[in-house]
């Protein structure tokens, strides 16, 4: 989000997403289709932010490389890509190749420094290469990614544990896509499920219906499936999907309206959702889910998950709460709902387990 206050469920007007300067390499050259650097105005934790995208360890759209540099995928308004994104070293530090990224369109507070680090001191150079027929558009969404629109002004930990998990992760940021049905599919995979489930059919999935990532990505690496093919899964790769018919008519809704989903990134949170849930199948957790990533919005508080309110009241209040407590506990962050949702997860602090958990089906099976 841009600097300055918005009412809650609202996003205020944005400035121009800062961008790379960028390297065009020609054809029959080796490197890439584009590349690009950017410096951070703000520190910066690459794994954790970027981390939200991965859907399990094995998920082909996204690795962590042996040097802590991220490659994803994504299926873009211009085609098919693969990126490759690192933090290099200290902010000093600058690279010949590629060239240092310019500066105008930055939002003002990202430029004076961020007021939700002490001192917005940068970390280092963000670098990213990119393979593909969309090469040029995910590289100009990377300071996006990575949260340089999201603005953690007003956010005033009251809770004596979130004050201390804010200074514990300052480079975790609330980053947006641009990418809904992308966010949207996986979502769906993991309505009223458990983990190893939704990962299992995302998994497969996309590796049955992606294309090959672009450039030298990592072994096994796919883009996922544009809207127009996820229309086209035939019922019984559903079914070896292990995904009922429920989900799976969702997401084939989801796909014959996704141009008009794509539009929601320029809504205001509110907009944007009752777009989102005037789809059959899609509630209060998949629009919260999904705007969360693609819209990077810092208030899309997930209501109806299965163990977020019982994190967030243990973290916040001692005891386990369901989502009207959750919802009572975080209204001191109007805005910042999720972000400090998300501290919350990080830090690991949940109630002890002593109810039953959700058990592993395999539709499969039926």
């Amino acid at each position: 989000m841009s600097a300055g206050q918005a009412r809650v469920g609202e996003h205020p007007p944005e400035p121009h997403p800062p961008h790379f300067a960028e390297r065009q390499y020609p054809p029959d050259a080796a490197g890439p289709d584009a590349a690009g650097e950017w410096r951070a105005p703000f520190e910066l934790d690459l794994r954790r932010t970027l981390g939200v995208h991965a859907r399990g360890r094995g998920d082909p759209t996204y690795r962590v490389a042996a040097d802590n540099s991220i490659w994803r995928t994504s299926h873009t308004p211009e085609g098919p890509a693969t990126i490759r994104v690192s933090v290099a070293g200290p902010a000093s530090a600058r690279s010949a190749d590629p060239p240092p990224a310019r500066t105008a369109g930055l939002p003002a507070s990202a430029r004076s420094g961020d007021r939700g680090v002490p001192g917005g001191r940068p970390t280092g150079l963000v670098q990213a290469w990119a393979w593909g027929p969309g090469a040029s558009w995910l590289l100009g969404m990377v300071p996006a990614a990575l949260g340089a629109l999201d603005d953690r002004g007003g956010f005033n930990p009251v809770h004596p544990v979130l004050r201390e998990l804010s200074t514990r992760f300052p480079g975790v940021r609330v980053g947006r896509t641009g990418r809904v049905f992308e966010a949207l599919a996986p979502a769906v995979l993991e309505q009223k499920v458990v983990g190893v489930e939704a990962r299992r059919a995302w998994r497969y999935l996309v590796l049955r219906f992606g294309a090959p990532a672009p450039g030298p990505a990592p072994a096994g690496m796919r883009v996922p499936p544009p809207a127009v093919a996820w229309r086209r899964i035939p019922s019984w790769e559903w079914h070896r999907a292990g995904v009922e018919g429920v989900r799976a008519r969702t997401i084939i809704g989801a796909a014959e309206v996704a141009g008009r989903l794509e539009e929601i990134v320029a809504m205001s949170s509110a907009d944007a959702d009752r777009r989102l849930r005037s789809l059959p199948g899609i509630g209060v957790w998949t629009s919260a889910e999904v705007r969360q990533r693609a819209c990077g919005d810092a208030d899309a508080v997930s209501v109806g998950d299965y163990h977020l309110p019982a994190r967030v009241g243990w973290a916040l209040a001692g005891r386990v709460v369901d989502d009207a407590g959750m919802l009572e506990l975080l209204a001191p962050y109007p805005g910042h709902r999720h972000r400090a949702a998300r501290l919350i997860e990080l830090s690991g602090l949940a109630p002890p387990r002593r109810g039953p958990r959700m058990s592993v089906r395999d539709y499969r099976s039926f």
